[in-house]
């Protein structure tokens, strides 16, 4: 059943995506004169992604901390990546930023060209060029003082543990003088796992954002600056674990 589900949620997911595809076509007049950072267009996918969570009265999702993000601040936003379910819960964080995600998903029809009329910001893996035009544009981005949300995995973790980190993210973070902002995501990993087609319709999932971490406290030391936020966001990772078992214990 559980792949039955995920067939569902495929067909149910590219219809809604014409549907936002179309709208933010309407809306595009109005950015161009009036929203040059597309933030409508990116309200409204980010409710159209999140309204997949609301959809399933299994998936509970609790935020904490979200008035840590100051609405009016500019971070480079890390998070883990435990699912590709990652991206409909952190939808609900309801913030400004820019995606950074791999370019194949810009290619999909719909879904992937809605990305491209929010200006996200595609990278395509391995390929240098590629990682250089992403660069740049978060750098313009975040000078414009618009918040960048980059996965420092670089893909989905197979193990549920947290993965090495690159240091793109910290970089743009030492060169701009922006603050990085550190989100854990917990229970996602079992809802749809890397390699899998069987969905998973019951999930306890917490979303919790961190004390922002100024690049000048580590003397503008990208190294050490992702060193950092790793070990925070593992421990903070580390507590959730132990909190869910505590109430699964009771």
């Amino acid at each position: 059943m559980s792949t039955f589900y995920f067939a569902l949620f495929i067909v149910y997911f590219f219809a809604s995506s014409v549907f936002v595809y179309l709208v933010s076509l309407t809306l595009l007049p109005f950015t161009l004169l009036a929203d040059k950072r597309r933030r409508l267009l990116h309200r409204m996918t980010s409710a159209w992604g999140h309204h997949f969570v609301k959809l399933n009265r299994g998936w509970k999702c609790r935020f904490e901390n979200i008035s840590k993000f100051k609405k009016n601040e500019t971070y480079v936003i890390v998070a883990n990546h435990q699912s590709i379910a990652d991206t409909f819960f952190l939808a609900g964080i309801c913030r400004p930023y820019k995606w950074v995600s791999k370019e194949s998903l810009f290619r999909l029809p719909f879904f992937g060209w809605n990305m491209h009329l929010t200006r996200y910001i595609p990278i395509k893996r391995g390929d240098a060029s590629s990682i250089r035009r992403m660069m740049e544009q978060c750098r313009d981005w975040l000078r414009r003082g618009e918040p960048v949300f980059i996965f420092p995995e670089g893909t989905r973790s197979e193990s549920g543990e947290l993965g090495k980190f690159r240091s793109g993210a910290f970089r743009l973070a030492v060169e701009t003088n922006v603050p990085v902002l550190p989100v854990v995501i917990h229970g996602t990993g079992a809802i749809l796992p890397k390699h899998s087609s069987a969905l998973k319709l019951n999930a306890d999932v917490t979303v919790q954002v961190l004390e922002p971490v100024e690049p000048g406290k580590f003397g503008h030391d990208c190294a050490a600056l992702k060193e950092y936020v790793r070990t925070i966001m593992k421990n903070a990772l580390s507590e959730l674990e132990r909190n869910e078992q505590k109430v699964e214990g009771k």
